[in-house]
């Protein structure tokens, strides 16, 4: 059965990343992918087709990063499907997260995704970025986006002061690394090593001024 394979195959992710979920955040995490890969087929949410390889190459991918990403509110823009933010707010459900895309269709399935798994601690905002109205953040994520100047010209007015911009990316990203905002300073580039995911995976945390 294809949700118990999904299911044994989130547990040993969890377990390779040192991450303990309850059963029923499990359950939800695995749901998602079901409905990723039920609404792919008509709306074109990923690239990738199958089951097992969303389970890795995004939700896997986005747990990773769970332990950078604590905060009361999060903003995850350019969400797409809703990684990393729905796997986030599944695990973390005190944190209030926003999703933010500009395609209507994605914003509809988010909505369907929050509707579906009851999560109350979402928000979906259909919108671009530099052009919506919203409070400040606490943390921005983005999840191959955009480079980390533009992130910081597009997103950089909703962090709130102190708070971080946490930036996923493949490779160590040295040119973009070179950006030139004065409202924020690189705090750390963090190596992550992800469970069935080839190639290499980083993490970007800029704390804003």
């Amino acid at each position: 059965m294809l949700e118990q394979s999904l299911l044994n195959q989130l547990k040993r992710g969890c377990e390779l990343l040192g991450l303990t979920l309850a059963d029923e955040q499990c359950q939800k995490l695995v749901a998602y992918v079901m409905l990723l890969h039920k609404w792919n087929k008509v709306y074109n949410l990923t690239s990738i087709r199958e089951p097992e390889q969303m389970m890795a190459r995004h939700i896997i991918d986005s747990l990773s990063v769970l332990p950078y990403i604590t905060s009361i509110s999060l903003l995850d823009v350019g969400t797409g499907g809703g990684l990393p933010g729905v796997p986030v707010a599944i695990c973390q459900p005190q944190t209030r997260v926003t999703l933010l895309d500009s395609n209507s269709k994605k914003t509809r399935f988010l909505q369907q995704v929050k509707a579906e798994l009851a999560l109350d601690n979402v928000t979906v905002v259909h919108g671009r970025v530099e052009q919506v109205s919203l409070p400040k953040f606490a943390i921005i994520t983005a999840r191959a986006f955009a480079s980390i100047d533009d992130i910081i010209q597009l997103a950089g007015s909703h962090c709130e002061e102190g708070g971080k911009l946490v930036l996923m990316k493949g490779t160590y990203p040295e040119e973009e690394l070179a950006f030139e905002s004065t409202d924020f300073h690189l705090h750390d580039v963090i190596s992550l090593n992800v469970p069935e995911c080839d190639g290499e995976r980083h993490l970007v945390r800029l704390i804003k001024d």
